[in-house]
């Protein structure tokens, strides 16, 4: 294989994430939520083997990473943005008048998320594990949220508040100093990874009795396992 085309398969893969986050963010204002988070999936698919694919090649570099948090903000900020606006957009309130600002709130996923990733390039501090929640792992929630709860959200009459709520809590977690896990695995042996292990286990038994909105709960406790082990990690 040509040296030009190794050295430019990273960033090829980067791209395929950004492209998905853009497909995505197109679906969610057309109100195909379940589309929409499948190609955040996908867009976290490609996020993974980027950064492997650069490790495995020894071909990392600035611009690299430049481009691989930009594509991350389309991805798993524009595009959990978008979902999150779009549930907004239908609760009646919302369709007229001073109500049509509010659906505007969800994009400041999309703004914490840039800051978040802005901070993670610069924060020596998250090479093996994370501060603050991950920007894959909030879009994953929101995609999941709005899925599984929609119906219920919109019926309940504090679905309108509970939404923005969450909008302002997953923003501040994307920012705050608390001390996450990361599945980054150097050995695999049980003693070196067991929260991850742990994790990991729970999420699938989750995931498999809840399906999609079992995503979102898998979040949840992953937000909470990490409060709960602060302390075994470091922080």
């Amino acid at each position: 294989m040509p040296s030009f085309l190794i050295r430019s398969l990273p960033n090829t893969l980067t791209c395929c994430n950004l492209l998905s986050g853009a497909i995505a963010t197109k679906l969610a204002f057309d109100g195909s939520t379940t589309m929409a988070l499948t190609f955040i999936i996908i867009g976290a698919i490609f996020d993974f083997f980027d950064g492997f694919a650069a490790r495995l090649l020894h071909v990392s570099s600035p611009i690299g990473k430049e481009l691989d948090s930009l594509a991350d903000d389309i991805t798993f900020g524009l595009a959990p943005a978008s979902i999150a606006f779009m549930l907004l957009a239908d609760f009646p309130c919302c369709m007229d008048g001073f109500g049509q600002v509010l659906p505007y709130i969800a994009f400041l996923i999309a703004a914490f998320s840039a800051l978040r990733l802005a901070k993670f390039n610069l924060d020596k501090r998250q090479t093996t594990s994370f501060i603050g929640l991950p920007t894959p792992a909030n879009a994953l929630f929101w995609g999941s949220f709005a899925i599984g709860f929609r119906a219920y959200l919109l019926a309940a009459p504090f679905g309108l508040y509970l939404v923005i709520a969450l909008i302002l809590i997953s923003s501040g977690l994307l920012v705050a100093e608390i001390p996450m896990f990361a599945l980054k695995f150097k050995t695999f042996k049980l003693k070196d990874n067991s929260l991850r292990y742990i994790f990991l286990l729970t999420s699938l038994l989750i995931i498999a009795f809840f399906h999609t909105i079992g995503i979102a709960i898998a979040i949840v406790w992953y937000i909470l396992l990490s409060l709960l082990t602060q302390k075994k990690q470091g922080a």
